[in-house]
């Protein structure tokens, strides 16, 4: 089953945090939107499988810091 987890960084806050998520057919319509407003969609099933758990609005557990700090890193590069 497809799983989608949008999430949000801001530097004024302490971590990212979860502003969607979503399994089958939701996890379509948010990667359908996500494409209509050119936001970089990185496909990574693990990450996916252990954020998908999380409650909206929860800051991503430490433990993934560093995948979301790549990311984040990657993400910026491609803006430039």
């Amino acid at each position: 089953m497809k799983k989608a987890v949008a999430v949000k960084y801001s530097k004024e806050l302490p971590a990212p945090f979860v502003v969607a998520r979503g399994k089958g057919e939701l996890a379509k319509k948010l990667l359908e939107i996500a494409k209509a407003n050119n936001i970089e969609i990185i496909e990574n099933r693990d990450l996916a499988e252990s954020l998908i758990t999380l409650d909206i609005d929860d800051f991503i557990p430490e433990e993934f810091y560093e995948i979301m700090a790549q990311i984040i890193i990657f993400v910026k590069a491609l803006g430039t």
